[in-house]
Order: C-alpha cells, then structure tokens, then sequence
C-alpha cells in the first residue's frame, strides 16, 4: 500500500468559497486517506454532501465531529438535540461509508505505518483557565467581555445536565478504549479540539480558551503509544512538538481566514511525519 494519511478539518462548507474548495480536494495518489477532523457543516445534509464527495475520492475517509455539527439551529428540519443528534451524525456518516468514533479504529498500513487511527468525540469542559480562577469566574469575565462560543446558544447536551457531564462522560470511555488498544500499536490520535492547551496560548481571545479541550486529556500524547496528533478548531494552520509527539492543526477556517493568508488550505500530510 502506497498512498499518504492526510488530514483537514473546519470545512464550514456552508461558505460558498469553501465549498469550492471541497470540489478542488483529490487524493494525489488512488492509496491516499483522508481525516476529517470536524467542522464540516451545521446542518446534516450539508455534511452528508460534503462527506459523501470526499468518500468517492480517497480510499477511506475518517471523520469526527466538532461542535459546528451538533449545534441544534431553527433551519433544520425535525431538531434533534444533543446525543441524538451525535447518533445521527454518526449514522449519516457510516451510510456513505464514511469511520466514526464509533467505529473499530482502522489501521493505516501505508508508508508511516502500520498505525491506529483513532478518531474521538471528546468536547470541553472549561478547564482550560487559570489555575486560581474558578469555572463560574472565567465564564462571567468571557461574557462580560463579549467573547462567547454560540455553543451556549446551539450546543444543548441532552440527556446529560450540561456539557461539563457530557464531557467527561466521552472522556471516560475514550479512555478505557484507548487503554485496552495493543500498546504496541503506534496511534494517531484525532480529535475536534486539542488535547492539550498549550496551543490555544496564541488565541487572540484567551477567554476563548474554554470552550476549547479538556485537561483530563493532558498525558494521552505520552501515556499512549501516540506517533501524531491531529485537531482543528482553532483555525490556527501550524504543526507543534509537545514531548517529542507531532500535533497539528489542520483547519481551513472561514473564508476571510484563508484568503488573508493567501494560500490554498488543502489537506495536511500526517504520514509519513515530516520533521520541522
């Protein structure tokens, strides 16, 4: 098997220009995955679009969600809500063929490889702040500031009491999956949001940091066989080493971002790692 694992995230193909972009996106090689690391639209018929024409193009194609796709919005048919809606998306993707967190973890045996693929459903639980703020402080000055993720409004965590719960809840069994993998077996690790919060450090909003990660996931690059991590969110395009392990940022972004920045926002190579 030949091929490359490549990866992107934050399609947000409701954008016109973005939706070009994903017409332009092609394996260069027939062997070639493609991860998809959330972002992909807000409302399931878009992603279902958007998944559907990168699945008729690369050999396999990865996805986890981020928040864009279980917000709950008024122009969306029957509003499915919280859980339900995530079953929903998992569901949406694995009728086109399409490997969920949900799913056997596939393996990469191409050049980098042989490699666990592990796509997560993790989301935030405000912890990343400052040690001597408390959860409720951090969240008043975010307000009072006017910085606020529309989560508040559209991310509803039924069946759980809020999403702190809901949270912990998908680290918990993320964990126990993870421990029971071969430690052997070299993962990529791919999440929505980064699984330290070193990156969100450069945010030009700090307060923005919360709706962010979770620090529960800190020690996972170390404490599992981890040869890459791959996120987005951030909309923040870079590769960084934490403890020798590659983590990177694979987002497009809106399209005000990627135009200012005067490039192209294809997919991002993951195997084989390049260095520097």
């Amino acid at each position: 098997m030949g091929g490359r694992l490549l990866a992107i995230s934050d399609l947000h193909v409701s954008h016109g220009r973005n939706r070009d972009l994903i017409r332009r996106l092609r394996p260069t090689s027939p062997d070639d995955w493609l991860i998809v690391a959330g972002d992909v639209a807000e409302h399931i018929d878009d992603l279902a679009w958007a998944l559907g024409l990168l699945r008729d193009r690369f050999a396999r194609v990865i996805w986890t969600p981020g928040n864009h796709e279980l917000w709950t919005t008024r122009g969306e048919g029957d509003a499915l809500r919280g859980d339900v809606r995530y079953k929903q998306l998992v569901e949406t993707a694995r009728e086109l063929g399409v490997d969920t967190p949900e799913d056997p973890f596939p393996v990469w045996e191409g050049p980098g490889g042989p490699v666990t693929v592990a796509p997560l459903f993790l989301l935030y639980d405000y912890s990343f702040r400052p040690a001597d703020v408390t959860m409720e402080q951090a969240l008043d000055e975010a307000w009072e500031s006017g910085v606020v993720c529309t989560d508040e409004a559209l991310l509803h965590p039924d069946p759980y009491p809020d999403r702190v719960a809901w949270c912990h809840a998908r680290v918990e069994l993320t964990e126990r999956r993870l421990a029971a993998l071969d430690p052997d077996r070299r993962l990529v690790l791919v999440n929505h949001f980064p699984l330290v919060r070193e990156p969100t450090l450069v945010l030009r909003h700090p307060q923005f940091a919360l709706w962010c990660g979770t620090d529960r996931t800190a020690n996972w690059h170390t404490r599992f066989n981890v040869a890459a991590v791959v996120y987005g969110h951030l909309h923040i395009r870079r590769t960084t080493w934490y403890d020798g392990v590659p983590f990177m940022e694979v987002s497009v972004g809106y399209p005000r971002e990627w135009t200012a920045r005067g490039d192209y926002p294809g997919a991002r190579q993951v195997l084989p790692v390049q260095e520097g």
